[in-house]
């Protein structure tokens, strides 16, 4: 493994931590053990990407102010944020991707099966659920997640075409999904949140996935510019 490949590993590693980070806040309420490992977190002040420092400085600040009520607080937050009354599909920022991308709002709709239909051909049963449906915005991030993964074990395999095989899927599912509904959703969270931290959170997510995207693109751009000289040559 050459030292750019270590670079690139040690790069798609602090991805992955953002994205565990980012599908812990969604998929269920603030308790203490997270309560705490935020508090231990060192989230950047600059970050060149401008929802990302807003959001990190509602984070920071909500913690910092936190009274012993937090995780109560938080929990009813949760809940108003991301399940509403359930009287209409309008009463809050609903994490499903069918809700943003159906035009009755509806769960459990096309964008439901076409990512069942990707998790399943990349062999991740697991990521079925009795409880969600699988175009839970928790599970799409965490779906980049194992993705990255594989990025990262194919590269310490030297497989550099496997490799990139995988960086192309993870370009592809923010493209086609991730990035095509949640700039939707991030607007509802800002009108719903009552809470800084959640507020905060809708900008971190937001501002990431955008800067993301133009990482994928930046470095698969790079690869093709090199397996075009190697050609050359």
């Amino acid at each position: 493994m050459t030292a750019q490949e270590t670079t690139l590993i040690d790069v798609l590693e602090g991805r992955r931590a953002t994205y565990q980070l980012l599908t812990r806040f969604f998929r269920t309420e603030v308790d203490e053990a997270f309560l705490a490992a935020l508090r231990e977190t060192r989230f950047p002040a600059h970050t060149g990407e401008a929802s990302m420092d807003r959001g990190h400085r509602l984070v920071v600040s909500y913690l910092s102010h936190a009274d012993a009520d937090v995780l109560s607080d938080l929990a009813r937050d949760f809940s108003g944020t991301f399940i509403g009354s359930g009287n209409d599909a309008y009463s809050a920022a609903y994490p499903f991707e069918s809700v943003y991308t159906n035009p009755k709002r509806l769960t459990m709709s096309d964008a439901r099966d076409e990512v069942l239909m990707l998790y399943r051909a990349a062999g991740l049963e697991k990521l079925e659920s009795e409880k969600e449906s699988e175009d839970h915005l928790s599970f799409e991030l965490e779906f980049m997640t194992i993705l990255i993964d594989r990025t990262i074990e194919a590269l310490r395999k030297d497989d550099e075409e496997l490799a990139v095989s995988y960086l192309l899927q993870q370009r592809n599912f923010l493209e086609d999904h991730l990035l095509r509904w949640y700039p939707m959703m991030a607007d509802d969270v800002a009108k719903f949140a009552k809470t800084a931290f959640y507020r905060g959170v809708g900008l971190i997510t937001l501002g990431f996935l955008e800067s993301d995207g133009e990482f994928l693109d930046d470095l698969l751009a790079d690869g093709e510019d090199e397996s075009e000289k190697e050609g050359e040559e």
